[in-house]
């Protein structure tokens, strides 16, 4: 993976209150499968019980926020929506195993459903442009204007000329620049200057009005938005907030009153709920498949060196407050105050037992406990040493945003090689826009992908020490 922008240029925006096509789409996959579950039972001669239903809901609820969008058919689809079922099935057989619930159902009724509802899904996604070519047949034509030639507005008409749902011609731009500033213009003729866009709504009974103006040009939208008042387009205000860094922008209501939020955590409502619960799950799991290792650990501790064998380190957790981290001790000295020094390579306070934890980065199995706690996620920011944090927070633009969510006990920048000692600025810059990166892009798939990326960079990360 290539070292992340701090900001993309466009970055989506989820609404609080989405349309209903949008909904639809969301839920269209959720659907299938559960359909796939109820049919495939049905056929097979048994009746739908509690326990089906169960899965059912269950199975809705971990495929709608990691599902694929359902969406015309599109190269590469097919891979990311196998990925998207198989994190699906693996969470649920997790889960299964766990409560000793496999049992309950007949094997053969699991195995069909599960080959068969990506079949079902895929075929779907191929029929969708005949369907949708159909339905959107019914429906006429709209016509639209864009009210600045910039940047955003001619990103905005690309993607609606793009989109096979929008059902929506882009007419023309208007703009009061002259051409040799404007540049070429393709996606659409520029008509005139603003002062001419009343008169052209007008005179072709245009039905979408989207103004890119920049927030900044809060005079000329207002005279904009007095002179259209004689129309009946719809109007639309485009606002140029992607010049800022978002981190999970949505649009939402507070009060009655509009919102939009361009810093927040993707863990909140349903999204939050199945973080959670995935961090419980593997986190104990974790717990009781290292138990013979972490045992072992801990007597290797006791025996080669004087001192606890957990380490309590004091770190900065969600939103900036204080917490205790526990690590497998490795060092014959405990830092844990205003001045901590990284730990560096052949680093004398290192213990022999302590640099072969740290190197296969098994001084963190005691944090699966922080998991359980709730102070810790088993995929976040790695947690820095509170005096570090006071350093680099003054340094680095946006480092505090990572603490928006939990920290992880493993990550987006560990897995990509940004961790070890930040003896540079620059290191650190690194680690924390892979940080915020991952509080982008966040998804169950994403932190299953960390993990297993984590367990097979273990061995044989040449920054751990």
């Amino acid at each position: 993976m290539n070292s992340p922008t701090f900001a993309s240029s466009i970055v989506p925006i989820r609404t609080g209150n989405r349309s209903i096509l949008s909904l639809v789409k969301s839920v269209i996959d959720p659907i299938l499968a559960v359909a796939c579950l109820l049919v495939v039972t049905v056929a097979a001669g048994h009746p739908l019980r509690a326990q089906e239903m169960v899965l059912a809901v269950l199975t809705f609820v971990l495929s709608y926020p990691g599902s694929v969008p359902f969406r015309v058919y599109q190269a590469g689809y097919l891979r990311h929506l196998l990925g998207s079922w198989g994190l699906v099935v693996g969470l649920l057989l997790v889960f299964g195993l766990m409560i000793d619930a496999l049992r309950q159902f007949d094997q053969n009724v699991l195995a069909t459903w599960v080959i068969a509802t990506p079949v079902v899904q895929a075929v779907s996604h191929w029929l969708s442009p005949m369907l949708l070519h159909k339905v959107i047949s019914m429906r006429p034509e709209q016509t639209a204007i864009v009210v600045a030639a910039n940047s955003l507005g001619r990103t905005l008409a690309r993607s609606i000329q793009d989109d096979p749902l929008s059902q929506t011609r882009i007419m023309a731009f208007f703009d009061d620049r002259t051409p040799d500033r404007l540049g070429e213009v393709t996606e659409a003729p520029v008509a005139g200057g603003f002062s001419a866009v009343a008169q052209f709504v007008r005179a072709n009974k245009i039905d979408q009005i989207f103004i890119a103006l920049p927030m900044a040009s809060q005079p000329r939208i207002l005279k904009l938005l007095e002179d259209l008042r004689d129309t009946t387009a719809s109007i639309y205000f485009v606002p140029d907030i992607f010049m800022f860094d978002l981190i999970q922008a949505r649009v939402d209501s507070v009060g009655g009153l509009p919102v939009v939020a361009v810093c927040e955590t993707p863990f909140y409502g349903t999204t939050g709920v199945l973080k959670r619960l995935s961090d419980i799950v593997i986190a104990s799991i974790a717990l009781v498949l290292t138990l013979p290792i972490t045992l072992t650990i801990a007597l290797a501790i006791r025996l080669t060196s004087k001192g606890p064998i957990i380490f309590k380190q004091r770190r900065y957790g969600l939103d900036g407050s204080e917490i205790n981290v526990y690590k497998f001790r490795s060092m014959r000295v405990q830092e844990n105050g205003p001045e901590v020094r990284q730990a560096t390579k052949n680093d004398d306070r290192i213990t022999p037992v302590g640099r072969f934890l740290r190197k296969t980065s098994l001084d963190e199995l005691p944090q699966f406990f922080n998991v359980l706690q709730g102070r810790m996620s088993v995929v976040g920011p790695r947690p820095h040493a509170v005096a570090h944090n006071e350093t680099y927070r003054k340094l680095i633009k946006g480092y505090m945003i990572r603490h928006k969510v939990k920290p992880g006990i493993t990550g987006l920048a560990q897995v990509n090689g940004a961790r070890g000692e930040t003896d540079t600025i620059e290191k650190m810059e690194l680690r924390i826009r892979y940080d915020l990166e991952y509080l982008r892009h966040w998804s169950l798939r994403l932190d299953l992908k960390i993990i297993l990326k984590t367990i097979l960079v273990s061995f044989r990360d040449p920054n751990a020490y």
